[in-house]
Parts: structure tokens; sequence; C-alpha cells
């Protein structure tokens, strides 16, 4: 049996690279490298012929693992509707934030909307759905206790 050394980076796939790069900096996530990635390498990975990506690699200040977000050139992308928070699959990408509420005041004058509001978890946790760019789900936290 392998061992688990460390979580190393989610994944994220969208259509609009600026803005959802510009969504995430703007949470305190600090961009760390961009690329394109094309070839067999990319090709035997994600299982298509001819792939071609732009990807960005954005991280915490201070480390502990990476976010990598990816604009498919070839073949282009294919729009799916956003899926609810109970759907099964990936759902959330969460990071840990100070100042929730403004925040989240923020985000909405942006139009980016509460999926549904601001909870309190015994006193220790405040926790926000934001539907990002894309329709993607960011779970903002904030430790209060």
């Amino acid at each position: 049996m392998s061992s688990l050394p460390r979580l190393d980076h989610v994944n994220l796939t969208v259509a609009d690279l600026p803005r959802t790069v510009t969504f995430f900096t703007s949470l305190g996530l600090e961009l760390a490298e961009r690329m394109t990635i094309e070839g067999e390498f990319l090709d035997t990975v994600v299982g298509l012929h001819d792939a071609r990506t732009e990807t960005v690699w954005l991280r915490p200040p201070g480390g502990g693992g990476a976010l990598e977000v990816s604009r498919y050139d070839r073949p282009g992308h294919v729009l799916t509707v956003p899926a609810p928070p109970h759907a099964v699959g990936l759902r959330a990408v969460c990071l840990e934030i100070t100042d929730l509420r403004a925040t989240v005041a923020r985000l909405d004058d942006e139009g980016y909307a509460l999926v549904g509001d601001v909870g309190e978890h015994e006193g220790t946790w405040l926790m926000a759905y934001v539907r990002g760019p894309e329709g993607i789900i960011v779970s903002l936290t904030e430790r209060i206790g």
C-alpha cells in the first residue's frame, strides 16, 4: 500500500482563464507559474488527441499545495450547467480567509452570489459558499474561535 505524503494540487478547467485567475488572486492566492502544455504527455494523461492547454498555478502565501487552473485551447472547452452543492463529484474549492463577511460583500458587488448564506459552526468557523467564475463553488471559511 502506498502512503500519501501530501495533497499536491486541485485542478479546475475553465473557459475564461483571466477572469478566474483574477477571482482567486483577489482572495489571496498568488500566481506561481503560467504555462502552455501540449504534446504526447498531455494527450496521454487526459486521454485526448492533439490537446493543448494554457495552465496557471496559484499558491497560497507560504505554500501548502496549489490550485491549477486550465483552459483548453484544443479541443475547445465544453460548457455544462453549474451543478448544485449536493451533486456527486468535486463541488467546491475551499479557502481559509480573514474577514469573510467583507469578502462576501465585495464578491457580491462583483456579481458573485452566495449559494446559501454565511453560517457559523459551533463558534469556531464562519463558512459561506460563493458561486465563482463559470459556476465554480468556492467555499470560504474564517476561523473565529
